[in-house]
């Protein structure tokens, strides 16, 4: 089960994970979400918008997305992504 707790902080050049839900009707779209290896995400790291987008996706797992998945990515990639 993935749950929302504190994520630990990565740095220098550990891996970064995040949690991918892909849209069931829309290829190469999806969420993604940073989270640890495991797919816990921080939501007390996210924004406002970010973390209700994480709690709408989580509700339409199944209707319009895929149950997601934890990927490796890109640490540079990420803090662009993820930037305020």
């Amino acid at each position: 089960m993935i749950s929302a707790q504190h994520v630990p902080t990565v740095s220098g050049s550990d891996p970064v994970f995040e949690l991918r839900f892909r849209h069931l009707f829309k290829p190469g779209r999806a969420f993604a979400f940073p989270c640890d290896a495991e797919g816990n995400v921080d939501l007390s790291g996210m924004s406002e918008r970010c973390r209700n987008s994480y709690f709408y996706v989580r509700t339409v797992v199944g209707s319009e997305v895929d149950v997601p998945g934890v990927l490796r990515s890109d640490r540079t990639r990420m803090l662009t992504r993820y930037a305020s």
